[in-house]
């Protein structure tokens, strides 16, 4: 195991931003991770661990050690009668894990197909897409402890996953590094097609849908509205779509009588998701269990920021959601647009929106 200075991290985030870490290592498995860690304590600096570099956005040099996790490994837990728990290792490619499982048979995945990152940020996010949470076919993760060096398992409770949340952005932030990743999938055909824009694009499918129709579905709909980092480089959605209850969604559907919106439900981690000035609004009622969850990207558009270029960094023009760097921008011009676009939301809806990129 080497620690480099000084290096630079434009390769390893997916804004393609320049910014140095003033100490690098690249893990391959538990005893390097043990060293690093080991490493940032004698020297007395803090601790980044990252996978792909796709949720992150660097607006100054990192002071500390930058810990790279590039665990490889894919392997069969267990074999039910019709069903797998297949394991893959933090450093696998998120998209390479979900083409591997459709390849051999292995069902479940098909919805997150492209999502950008590695294995190990997929149960930090609780990654989603296409009416498809990492949940949804998660049992279990192993993880080290930062603190002790102790590798625990955890399961889906211990998780505690909401949406793009989990105990890693709570209890366990900068505290626990996942190792790897242990989902159930179908070893029978099973689709997931609730989501709109899925059953429009496989409406006037000839046969059956099959998972591989699915998986062909996502990529093709993500790439027609989803730049790719390597052309243009982006973090995908910059926000989360913001959840509203009930109340507050007919009194913005009075003003906005064309605003998309999806039925939640009961939602877990409520306090963390919903609009802040909620918690203020007397039309709010904690009883009533029905949220509401609001396109973050038609909300952005309707400000009138798809698409808009400042220097440069900008809007993406298919996308609102993505923000990208043409080139030569700067994180903290990223995170100034950021505000920008959370200002005006906030000021036309009432809508508070929270970044889902991390920024460093």
């Amino acid at each position: 195991m080497a620690i480099l200075e000084n290096y630079q991290l434009q390769a390893y985030n997916s804004f393609a931003i320049s910014a140095r870490a003033r100490y690098f290592s690249a893990v391959h498995n538990v005893d390097e991770l043990r060293q690093a860690l080991t490493a940032a304590a004698q020297l007395d600096v803090p601790v980044l661990v990252m996978g792909g570099g796709s949720n992150l956005l660097f607006i100054r040099d990192f002071p500390g050690l930058v810990i790279h996790i590039v665990m490889q490994g894919i392997h069969l837990s267990a074999e039910e009668e019709s069903s797998v728990m297949i394991t893959a290792a933090a450093g696998e490619n998120w998209h390479y894990f979900v083409s591997y499982c459709l390849q051999h048979g292995y069902y479940g995945l098909e919805n997150l197909a492209l999502i950008p990152g590695s294995v190990g940020a997929a149960p930090v996010q609780n990654i989603g897409a296409y009416g498809v949470e990492l949940k949804d076919s998660f049992v279990e993760l192993t993880a080290l402890l930062i603190d002790s060096g102790e590798i625990v398992s955890m399961d889906l409770q211990q998780c505690r996953f909401g949406y793009r949340d989990s105990i890693f952005k709570q209890e366990l932030k900068n505290r626990a590094v996942v190792l790897s990743v242990t989902c159930r999938l179908s070893t029978e055909p099973c689709t997931s097609m609730a989501y709109g824009s899925l059953q429009t694009a496989l409406a006037h499918h000839a046969r059956p849908v099959m998972p591989t129709d699915v998986y062909a579905a996502v990529c093709a709909i993500r790439r027609s509205k989803l730049p790719d980092p390597a052309v243009l480089a982006n973090a995908g959605s910059f926000f989360k779509n913001p959840i509203v209850s009930f109340e507050n969604y007919t009194l913005l559907l009075e003003k906005y009588p064309d605003m998309p919106s999806y039925t939640l439900g009961l939602v877990k981690n409520l306090d963390k998701s919903l609009d802040k000035s909620l918690d203020k609004s007397p039309e709010h009622n904690p009883a009533n269990p029905e949220f509401i969850k609001i396109p973050a990207a038609w909300l952005i558009e309707k400000t009138g920021w798809k698409g808009k270029r400042l220097g440069e960094v900008g809007v993406h023009t298919e996308q609102a959601l993505v923000l990208v760097n043409h080139g030569g921008g700067s994180g903290q011009q990223l995170l100034d647009l950021a505000m920008s676009i959370s200002e005006s939301v906030a000021a036309e809806f009432g809508v508070h929106l929270e970044a889902e990129v991390r920024v460093i």
